[in-house]
């Protein structure tokens, strides 16, 4: 179908404003300067604490900020939370509000994770700083007023590739056991071989992310490492068996739509169970936009509704 027509209005405003590197925005301090002006104030969703604090990583104290919805002493689900932003931009302010929504819809914990950004800090840094949180979440659960066997990873974009990644790295090394995984619109393939999805070429601009956007990020992210390794790439793990239910959102407008998509199919191959939903005439980054597209919210009561039925089945 043709771009919603609130989304196409929304995308004039983004690609004026946002840092592109088709206007110059070539440095990662530079597009993280213009995507901290481009943030509008928004009417802060309320929840009943949120917490910043710090946790043991692989290189020094990893950032994170836990929201709790609801001051009861009950014990309910818990949700590791990575931003988007191309492994290069964003943190725990740009995706307060999605993490806001996040544990109120679904009544759980969320912990949302300020791991190292590239060029600084390359692959692996950001998958492991995201495994080492989700560690931490774990083995802290009581503390946090999470049920440990209802214990979930989400994320967008880069955040959706951390997604996968943590969701490999858990099954691979041991634990923690997750029941859960959220992936919209993610990164999956970084692979020599990423063209190939048709999505890229048929959404190449025009649509908010551009071709060579994504490959600008890429480039940052990985450097000279292998796009090939599986905690790189998730699509290209050996085996996705044993892995736990996941929803992927996906956007029709998106470069990133076809690999999402694979990957979600190449899960359910594995007997995973899987909610796969493309929201129609959408663009990469419309999920958290629900103030004014009603793709947004669609999209957002199929995937909380998706955690809510791993993570708080109902009573018999």
């Amino acid at each position: 179908m043709p771009i919603d027509p609130s989304a196409a209005a929304l995308i004039e405003v983004l690609e004026e404003h946002f840092p592109r590197i088709e206007r110059g925005v070539t440095s990662a301090s530079e597009a993280r300067a213009a995507a901290k002006q481009f943030r509008r104030p928004v009417e802060i969703e309320p929840v009943a604490r949120v917490e910043d604090r710090t946790v043991p990583g692989p290189a020094g104290d990893i950032p994170v900020r836990v929201y709790l919805p609801v001051e009861d002493g009950e014990t309910r689900p818990g949700i590791v939370y990575f931003h988007g932003g191309g492994f290069v931009i964003c943190d725990l302010d740009s995706h307060d509000g999605a993490c806001r929504r996040l544990a109120n819809e679904v009544n759980a914990v969320v912990v949302s994770v300020d791991y190292r950004l590239a060029p600084e800090h390359r692959w692996p840094a950001a998958a492991e700083d995201a495994f080492a949180a989700t560690q931490w979440a774990a083995a802290h659960a009581a503390e946090l007023g999470i049920d440990a066997d209802r214990l979930a990873v989400a994320g967008d974009s880069a955040g959706g590739n951390l997604t996968a990644v943590v969701a490999q790295m858990a099954r691979d090394r041991g634990g923690p056991a997750l029941a859960f995984q959220l992936m919209v619109y993610p990164v999956i393939d970084l692979s020599a071989t990423r063209s190939e999805h048709a999505s890229q070429t048929e959404n190449a601009r025009g649509y908010f992310l551009t071709l060579d956007q994504m490959e600008w990020y890429r480039d940052q992210y990985l450097g000279d490492a292998d796009g090939e390794a599986p905690y790189a790439s998730p699509i290209k793990a050996g085996s996705l068996a044993g892995l736990p239910a996941a929803c992927v959102v996906t956007a029709e407008m998106d470069p990133l739509r076809d690999e999402g998509e694979a990957y979600g199919r190449a899960l359910r191959a594995a007997g995973v169970p899987v909610e796969l939903h493309r929201a129609p005439g959408m663009f990469h980054g419309f999920f958290n936009m629900d103030a004014v597209l009603d793709g947004s919210r669609e999209a957002q009561q199929i995937a909380f509704g998706a955690i809510r039925g791993v993570l708080t089945p109902a009573s018999p």
